[in-house]
């Protein structure tokens, strides 16, 4: 599915008023892009599994207006590299730490999406002193298989795809929790995911097969905030309370009528309840 250029345009430009600072980190060998909106205190977003920066950048746009907001790149955004992918979620989490660290960033907040979500986990819980805050959505402490996960992993990692296969972009659209709504935002998602090589994809989907911080949510110390959409299907309201409940303090908020990619669908939404936590968290006796 694609959308005329000039509708493309159009949605970009409702969504966010630049492309952003763009620099590169190098981390365990391989160049990643970072990209950096607006200024303030440090928010660093952690994109998911397929679309990197530019799935997040309507969010980031809305966020720059408070923050200096950083999106970091994966390695195997640019694939194929030639340099080992990560092996597990904890390497992730380690190149994370390290760009934060490049980049001279105190502390930032750190919100993760979906499989940026699970990064952000497994680093609050090993590194806690590199992080101020944390927000989540569309995260849980372990995640579990699906199938239809297992049925899009074995497609991407078997079969060459052209970027408008109906199966897998059907994948895509469960994203929005239903079916989206008419419009250029279902293309602007397609089109993004694809984005990323699909043999990227599959592999991060088998990362988060053996992720799993369930055990380890003790050791995180500082305010947390899970944000949830009610319509999500991928990773339930119900899973993602439940991970709220086992962090200390933590905070859980609703995103009504949002799907896994509320980030996107409700962004005005969840810059509201951004700002309002960290406004909340700064103001908290230490």
């Amino acid at each position: 599915m694609r959308i005329a250029a000039k509708r493309r345009n159009e949605w970009l430009l409702s969504s966010h008023d630049d492309e952003g600072r763009h620099v590169q980190v190098r981390v365990a060998g391989e160049w990643v892009d970072v990209v950096q909106f607006g200024h303030g205190e440090p928010l660093v977003l952690v994109p998911g599994l397929a679309g990197g920066w530019k799935l997040l950048a309507p969010l980031a746009s809305m966020l720059a207006r408070h923050y200096q907001v950083t999106i970091p790149g994966l390695r195997g955004d640019r694939f194929p590299t030639g340099t080992a992918p990560p092996r597990d979620m904890a390497e992730h989490a380690h190149d994370l730490g390290s760009l934060i660290g490049q980049l001279g960033l105190e502390r930032p907040a750190l919100f993760g999406v979906s499989f940026g979500g699970a990064i952000a986990l497994e680093l609050a819980v090993e590194q806690p002193q590199r992080i101020g805050a944390l927000i989540l959505q569309g995260a849980e402490a372990r995640f579990r298989t699906t199938l239809a996960a297992t049925i899009a992993r074995r497609v991407l990692e078997r079969f060459p795809l052209p970027s408008d296969n109906g199966f897998v972009n059907q994948f895509f659209n469960l994203l929005h929790g239903g079916k989206p709504e008419p419009g250029p935002l279902p293309g602007f998602v397609v089109e993004r995911c694809w984005e990323t090589d699909q043999a990227v994809m599959a592999r991060r989907i088998g990362l988060l097969e053996s992720f799993d911080v369930s055990d380890r949510l003790w050791q995180i110390d500082v305010p947390t905030l899970v944000l949830a959409g009610t319509r999500d299907v991928v990773v339930p309201t119900s899973r993602q309370r439940s991970l709220a409940s086992e962090i200390a303090g933590a905070r859980y908020a609703t995103l009504e009528g949002a799907g896994h990619i509320g980030f996107l669908t409700h962004r005005a939404d969840v810059a509201r309840q951004v700002r309002r936590f960290l406004r909340e968290a700064s103001h908290s006796p230490c």
